[in-house]
């Protein structure tokens, strides 16, 4: 037998584990030019709460009553394609069942020799990505410059710190523990950390934390805090707009201190942004990830909950801040 998880109902504000659906269904067979894989790591991050609501985004929505899918990296069981062997590991948008059958379409091969598997679901994946072609298409951090980056200590906020020290800049970091902001301090070289919760008044410890204003804030979280770093942008900032977790569960529309005369008058330039803006680019930044990876230039935590059964909770989970990096399901 396989194991499939649906999205049961549409959840109204915060997600519960109720609006998902564990589902028994046989093992499937491979035909001819397919290939039967078994899933090894799933990749939950918050945009897929984004895809549970039947509204127009730049993806579709999940159907109900189906399995829901995210970045998987499967093994090879059995192959009727000329491509793949058994044995071969691959990354791709796949479904959260236990065994798959694919056509091959849209799969990439990993070397489990040249990187931890989980690895490619991060660091060396698409919030690895995001982190690189955010920060440098739309950032364009220049030497000395101050950048902040909200969700320090997530998948891609710990990832643009360390970027951010690589082309030499200040880099402070935003997140939600004392825990947290040891690591990034210490493991991922930002140069100050702010715990939002237990910071009283976020627009003072920002100005104190950037004397010399922010140049770059890359933002995963909006809300309030991201209030309060605008004050303290820089004439000719570049703001990254990457996530706004603090707003996805939210039953109404946010609202908050209007920007456009912050960004009309220090002439910002703030741009919205997803990874697949620049799929054609994709090589170019693996090759570039990976050397600095290779190098020890780039360092990367996984919070990593082993058993497919718990796949629903560790998404959830992502809303308490309960993952330093990368939050990867095991197999």
């Amino acid at each position: 037998m396989n194991t499939a998880i649906h999205l049961q109902n549409r959840p109204t504000g915060r997600p519960d584990l109720s609006d998902f659906k564990f589902v028994e269904e046989e093992k499937p067979t491979p035909g001819e030019g397919e290939i039967l894989l078994e899933t090894k790591y799933i990749s939950v991050d918050p945009y897929l709460r984004g895809r549970m609501v039947d509204a127009k985004s730049y993806i579709p929505p999940f159907e109900l009553n189906k399995p829901i899918t995210s970045g998987i990296i499967a093994e090879v069981k059995e192959s009727k394609h000329p491509d793949f062997k058994a044995g071969d590991f691959v990354n791709g948008m796949l479904a959260w069942k236990e065994f798959q059958v694919s056509d091959g379409k849209g799969l990439t091969k990993v070397d489990p020799d040249q990187a931890p598997l989980s690895a490619y679901l991060g660091i060396l994946g698409m919030t690895g990505l995001t982190a690189y072609f955010g920060l440098t298409d739309i950032g364009k951090p220049k030497a000395g410059e101050t950048i902040l980056v909200t969700g320090a200590a997530g998948a891609v906020g710990s990832v643009v710190g360390q970027l951010g020290k690589i082309f030499e800049c200040k880099v402070v970091g935003i997140a939600g523990s004392d825990d947290k902001i040891d690591l990034i301090t210490s493991d991922f070289g930002f140069d100050a950390g702010i715990n939002y919760k237990t910071t009283d008044d976020m627009k003072a410890a920002v100005e104190e934390a950037c004397p010399d204003g922010i140049d770059v804030f890359f933002d995963n979280v909006g809300g309030s805090i991201f209030d309060a770093v605008m004050a303290n942008t820089n004439r000719g900032a570049r703001v990254v707009l990457c996530g706004a977790i603090a707003d996805y569960n939210k039953t109404e529309t946010p609202t908050g201190p209007r920007v456009n005369t912050t960004l009309i008058k220090n002439s910002i330039l703030m741009q919205g942004f997803t990874v697949g803006n620049y799929q054609s680019e994709f090589q170019k930044g693996i090759q570039k990830l990976a050397g600095w990876l290779k190098d020890d230039k780039l360092n990367y935590e996984e919070t990593i909950v082993e058993g497919f059964k718990n796949t629903p909770q560790a998404f959830l989970d992502l809303f308490d801040g309960k993952n330093t990096g990368k939050m990867v399901v095991k197999i």
